[in-house]
């Protein structure tokens, strides 16, 4: 089969003379071994600007991840900056992670910036993105960037941008930037050429100030010193994490902290990982057996770049298990909340926020200790952005999000598993004083709140079929919505791409109050939720479900999860998703 017109015509622009000969000769050598499949998923589409950037596999192409495509958006970026900026010193601030290319990229990203006049801090070694976020304001810069992929596997790299709060680009400035590196055709329009006396080198001085802040966040640190020797394994999954969280957990005050050795290294093939994602369990199994070998109390992991935090606790019958991001984002609000009433902390104007396809349980919590709540899109940048609109009015304490994010205060704009993993230690350290273990600490609260049970489901559809395929499976879910699920009738539907909420049993319709986003939500009359969003960074489709159940009494606590799990797997045949 021939290779669709507008993939070869991107194909012959990258055989001119704007690219090197080396990447021209790879992408000869494919066309002559007729690897059109490869070719066309690598020229389909150029590389755009989603929820968390730019992202992609690495490799030669428009859809890759390479010099030229992270050069291109760099420039459209510079230009942006120049006219949201004139007649400024524009500075920008530069991090990367763990990944194999990282820090060449943040090299080039460091040349171009400041070829085009603009100042560029680059960081000396790789550190966590929370970080970055940090430098942005403390340096007073206009912007910033971090190379990373997250949690992907090591075959990924990305390019996150911030603006000058601290927080990844939202509207207008993501479409904007998009339309200005929509206007570079070329590497011929990329300033490559470094400015050497623009560049400077950040490090220890950046770390110091970001520490001192996230030890600020420590609530009931006289608690902490007596329980200074509590047991925590730690795993940085080769990433960036490795810089600041054993040093943070130390300025805490905690003295038995261990970290697992095959993982502490830094390296971009995660080599005991098939995965570096702290959701998954088998990126945590060597935290797990360490755990279990020095008898400790906690384990926590970070991934490459460090914003996810993934917990690890025993269960009553002393077995090891993971909490999922719900349940840490839960307690830790509880904690948050509850700690800083009993310590007289508490404002009137005290906020948290959540996601929308994050546990309703938050939003419980919060208003248990009368504290206002706001649900945002799905990203952390709507969190940030929505930081930003109240600052001076009202007052941020904590945000979560489902996907193993969360933010304790207002100097980073970004998840932080920093001082995650700080604060999830100090939770930890304040229910071992009262005698209880984090996993007995959870079934209280579900006691007092409602057992909340969240699963999701994750269909990779790769290539330029799999993207039309998940457009079609939203169009479908549209045009016929299901009229009950798990056998309870649907009575509300909020589709975010219209900005529409549709009571099914009346018709009336209300807004969503959020941005145009491509997510689709049914809730039951039982007061279940199921949601559907495309991923805006990979080629996926998530499905998220959430169930709640009555619980009176903790004891009731493991045969009430085990209904609610039944209940969704039942919602999950129904939809067919497996």
């Amino acid at each position: 089969m021939p290779l669709a017109p507008d993939v070869e015509q991107r194909l012959n622009a990258w055989l001119t003379p704007a690219y090197d000969t080396d990447t021209q000769a790879e992408i000869r050598q494919l066309v002559a071994a007729g690897h059109d499949e490869a070719l066309t998923d690598a020229f389909y589409r150029s590389l755009e600007f989603g929820t968390g950037g730019l992202r992609g596999i690495m490799g030669t192409g428009s859809n890759r991840m390479n010099r030229y495509t992270l050069g291109m958006a760099t420039q459209g970026l510079c230009n942006y900056l120049k006219q949201s900026f004139p007649d400024q010193e524009i500075k920008v601030a530069i991090a990367h992670d763990s990944r194999n290319n990282s820090a060449l990229f943040a090299e080039i990203v460091a040349g171009i910036f400041s070829g085009n006049g603009i100042t560029a801090y680059l960081f000396d070694a790789l550190r966590p993105t929370p970080e970055l976020s940090f430098a942005i304001r403390y340096l007073g810069c206009q912007s910033g960037c971090v190379i990373t992929a997250s949690h992907n596997p090591k075959e990924y790299n990305g390019y996150k941008v911030y603006w000058d709060d601290g927080s990844q680009v939202v509207a207008p400035h993501d479409a904007n930037i998009i339309a200005e590196v929509t206007k570079i055709t070329s590497p011929d329009q990329v300033i490559f050429a470094a400015d050497p006396s623009r560049i400077h080198v950040i490090g220890e001085e950046i770390d110091q100030a970001y520490l001192a802040e996230v030890k600020k966040l420590s609530v009931n640190p006289a608690i902490v010193a007596r329980q200074h020797d509590l047991g925590i394994v730690y795993t940085p999954l080769h990433g960036s994490g490795i810089q600041l969280v054993p040093t943070a957990l130390a300025e805490f005050g905690f003295t038995n902290v261990h970290v697992v050795p095959e993982q502490a290294r830094p390296d971009g093939d995660f080599p005991t990982v098939v995965s570096p994602n702290p959701e998954e369990k088998a990126a945590m199994q060597l935290a797990l057996d360490l755990a279990k070998a020095q008898d400790a109390d906690l384990v926590l992991a970070t991934d490459p770049d460090a914003d996810r935090v993934g917990v690890g606790v025993r269960n009553t019958r002393g077995e090891w298990v993971l909490l999922n991001g719900n349940q840490t984002a839960a307690l830790l609000t509880r904690y948050l909340l509850a700690a800083r009433q009993a310590a007289g902390l508490a404002r009137p104007n005290d906020f948290i926020v959540y996601t929308i396809v994050t546990s309703e349980l938050l939003g419980d919590v919060a208003r248990h200790y009368d504290v206002k709540s706001y649900r945002t899109l799905t990203g952390f940048k709507y969190i940030a952005n929505l930081i930003r609109d109240l600052a001076g009015r009202e007052h941020y304490i904590c945000g979560g999000e489902e996907s193993y994010g969360f933010l304790i205060g207002d100097f980073v704009r970004d998840k932080d598993a920093v001082s995650a993993c700080a604060l999830v230690a100090e939770m930890a350290a304040v229910a071992k004083e009262q005698g209880r273990t984090l996993y007995e600490e959870m079934q209280r609260m579900y006691a007092e709140y409602g057992l909340y049970v969240e699963d999701l489901i994750s269909l990779t559809k790769k290539g330029q079929r799999g993207a039309e395929e998940i457009q079609e499976m939203m169009a479908a879910l549209r045009a016929n919505s299901p009229a009950s699920i798990g056998g309870s009738p649907v009575v509300e539907i909020r589709d975010y791409q219209t900005g529409q909420v549709r009571d099914v049993r009346t018709g009336a319709v209300t807004e969503t109050g959020t941005e145009a986003s491509n997510v689709l939500q049914f809730l039951t009359e039982a007061g279940d939720k199921i949601s559907a969003r495309p991923s805006g960074t990979e080629p996926k489709i998530k499905f998220y479900f959430s169930v709640k159940e009555p619980l009176a009494l903790v004891a009731d606590y493991e045969a009430t999860h085990r209904r609610a799990e039944a209940k969704i797997q039942r919602i999950i045949e129904e939809m067919k998703l497996k």
